[in-house]
């Protein structure tokens, strides 16, 4: 079979994605491991009444921009490991992370007075103010753990830049499980601690970052796979040159990611003005959305180690392959998941909550859910392809175009201005991810296609 320019057969195109999904299975499981902590706080502040549950809801979208401004500078680690290692290039990778190290601390520091002060925001975005107090709180107790969060991240992004994903399962399922235990002691008063309600679930989120963080440094300095990168052996000062690379790579991609996740934080704030019952019904759709969510974004985070790779060993052609190849499988998870939401969305919001009023909004919006799983899947496949030929200053173009430029002036306009409610402000962003969903993957095609036209070779992608 000739498939873009590489000859395979089928066995071979067989034993790639096989690879492939070995590769971003544990990262697929630890994504919704982490999910699972957002959908286990919505439902246990969910058994608590609708305000604690409206609170967590804006708390915890208030709480991704930060989150995912954090994760988009720090996954720099990823592509930079991967082609290092493609490449390599294995006595640069320890110093790499170090440097990384400096990075992270720098910004948890801002981060976390940043996210002890989002309740302002809030309240300018007139939101109701016990909802305001119950949610400035959560975030409060939850800020104590962004130092070590942004370790974590360094720790996992370097492992995956390897090749290792399975950590990023097993700190995940961690993570979890402690959330639960968590989330139960501190919030219902469990084994002598006082009942904090919403607070309490911050409490609990915070003491998961410390566990994951102090968990991942011992896996690393004791794991023998990581031996010959030195993550750990000696210790340095910062430096420029290396942070700057860092920055300038990941800069972008923070930028992206804030963009998008702006677009659902202020979407989710906006839904604080229209009352207590649409919130929670827009959380719990966009709560499970963002489960599913989980399978393309793990694909597109192998994809950048794939990728990555193959642009450190100078193949082209099968870092074209590995792009295309996630964007396939990207494709058949999605419209699964679309079929879901579409054929059974009573069953899924009956996990959440039997108010008949939040389930009413809430199925609603799944429908519209459903509709955003392709361009939203496909959007985050490539740009994780995008970030493995280390290209993210155009992407982050992108992305501001669509998401401030057209997605969040529409979901405003059909949301607020016209009287369309939640569904208005759903088909706004919907229009955003669709726009940037087919610029990037343009993108990817034409500078995939240009690196192979100058390079001139024809390798095996089973060959990397």
């Amino acid at each position: 079979m000739h498939l873009l320019g590489i000859n395979l057969s089928w066995h071979q195109l067989r034993v790639e994605t096989v690879a492939y999904l070995r590769l971003a299975a544990p990262i697929v499981v630890g994504q919704l491991a982490a999910v699972g902590m957002s959908f286990v706080d919505t439902v246990m502040a969910g058994n608590l009444n609708a305000t604690a549950l409206a609170s967590v809801a804006v708390g915890s979208a208030a709480w991704i921009g930060p989150l995912i401004l954090i994760i988009g500078i720090l996954t720099s680690v990823t592509a930079t490991v991967a082609q290092d290692y493609g490449a390599g290039r294995h006595g640069r990778i320890g110093m790499t992370v170090r440097q990384a190290f400096w990075l992270s601390q720098m910004i948890g520091i801002v981060m976390f007075f940043a996210t002890r002060h989002l309740d302002l925001l809030m309240a300018w975005l007139d939101i109701e103010a016990e909802i305001v107090a119950l949610a400035g709180g959560y975030l409060r107790a939850l800020s104590w753990g962004i130092p070590p969060l942004c370790l974590f991240f360094v720790l996992r992004y370097f492992s995956e830049g390897l090749g290792l994903t399975r950590p990023t399962m097993y700190f995940g399922i961690l993570g979890l499980a402690f959330n639960v235990l968590g989330n139960w002691v501190f919030m219902y008063g469990k084994l002598g601690f006082p009942a904090m309600g919403v607070i309490g679930c911050g409490v609990a989120t915070a003491l998961v970052f410390w566990a994951q963080c102090i968990g991942f440094v011992l896996y690393v300095a004791l794991g023998r796979r990581y031996r010959h990168a030195g993550v750990f052996r000696q210790f340095e000062w910062p430096n420029g040159k290396i942070l700057g690379e860092l920055l300038r790579l990941g800069g972008p991609v923070g930028i992206t990611l804030f963009v998008e996740a702006s677009l659902f934080m202020t979407v989710s704030l906006l839904m604080g003005s229209l009352g207590v019952n649409i919130v929670a019904g827009h959380q719990v759709a966009l709560n499970f959305a963002s489960i599913t969510f989980m399978l393309p974004l793990g694909i597109g985070m192998a994809a950048t180690v794939r990728v990555g790779q193959a642009m450190g060993a100078k193949d082209y052609l099968s870092a074209r392959f590995f792009g295309v190849l996630a964007l396939a499988l990207t494709m058949c998870t999605q419209f699964t998941s679309a079929f879901v939401m579409l054929v059974f969305p009573e069953w899924i919001v009956a996990i959440y909550t039997r108010d008949p009023v939040v389930t009413a909004v809430a199925v609603k919006l799944l429908f519209l859910a459903a509709i955003f799983q392709i361009s939203d899947g496909v959007q985050a496949c490539i740009a994780g392809a995008l970030r493995g030929l280390k290209d993210t200053t155009v992407p982050m173009i992108i992305t501001v175009l669509a998401y401030w430029g057209i997605g969040l002036p529409l979901s405003y306009y059909l949301g607020i201005e016209t009287g369309n409610g939640p569904a208005g402000l759903w088909i706004g962003f919907i229009a955003g991810l669709s726009v940037a969903a087919l610029l990037m993957t343009f993108r990817f095609f034409r500078l995939s296609t240009l690196l192979v036209g100058q390079d001139g070779r024809a390798q095996s992608a089973s060959d990397p």
